[in-house]
């Protein structure tokens, strides 16, 4: 089990509003695989009218707090461990930017998949682009991999994934295709600007995380 003690409690605070656009119609029963202080599952209970959510945290302090926005929270390494208690079936189950946390998230994955995930129900997952610039260049040019206390090099990352490898992780047989959205690119911004002026070729460069989502066909 990771250690997360060292992490500021703004690591793990604020609801995921940016998923708005990406969220299935039914938001009934919702799984948060690192649910941090409870924030969104909150906030999808408030504006998605979700009528049942559940939280799993690794970091008790979090777990805690996130006890006042969700219906069951867990803390417990979900590597390691199942939910207690009868089995359960989630409409969507969001896993962000918490898959890069773990030894095997593939399993990880897996499991969601077939055991947690309701027939029509949405997988939603975030991921850090490692392939993003500021990772590229000082790796290219100066030969530096700097672990960070947050970001794309968190020091708590235990896996990377680009554009590719992220849509792999979330293949698999009992889901259908994957969805995967680059964020940044909305409204006007320069990182926008810089991406018409190239026509896209360095899209993937400038893109600091994914957005991707499968649904469960069978």
């Amino acid at each position: 089990m990771q250690s997360y003690s060292d992490k500021s409690g703004d690591y793990f605070a604020h609801a995921r509003k940016e998923i708005q656009p990406l969220l299935p119609p039914n938001c009934s029963r919702v799984l948060e695989v690192g649910c941090g202080s409870g924030a969104t599952l909150g906030w999808l209970r408030q504006e998605r009218h979700a009528v049942r959510t559940v939280g799993i945290e690794i970091a008790e302090a979090a777990a805690e707090k996130a006890r006042s926005f969700a219906d069951d929270v867990f803390c417990l390494d979900f590597e390691r461990h199942d939910l207690p208690g009868d089995p359960q079936k989630f409409d969507l189950i969001l896993c962000l930017d918490v898959l890069e946390h773990m030894v095997d998230p593939w399993s990880v994955v897996d499991r969601l998949a077939t055991q947690y995930l309701e027939v029509g129900g949405t997988l939603l997952v975030s991921l850090p682009n490692v392939r993003h610039y500021s990772v590229v260049l000082p790796l290219l040019f100066g030969g530096r991999w700097d672990y960070e206390d947050a970001g794309l090099l968190d020091r708590t990352h235990l896996r990377f994934f680009t554009k590719t490898s992220a849509k792999a992780l979330l293949s698999h047989s009992r889901l259908g295709p994957v969805l995967c959205t680059a964020t940044g690119f909305d409204g006007w911004s320069k990182k926008r600007f810089f991406n018409a002026l190239t026509l896209g070729v360095f899209r993937e460069l400038v893109t600091y995380q994914y957005f991707l989502s499968a649904s469960k066909v069978r």
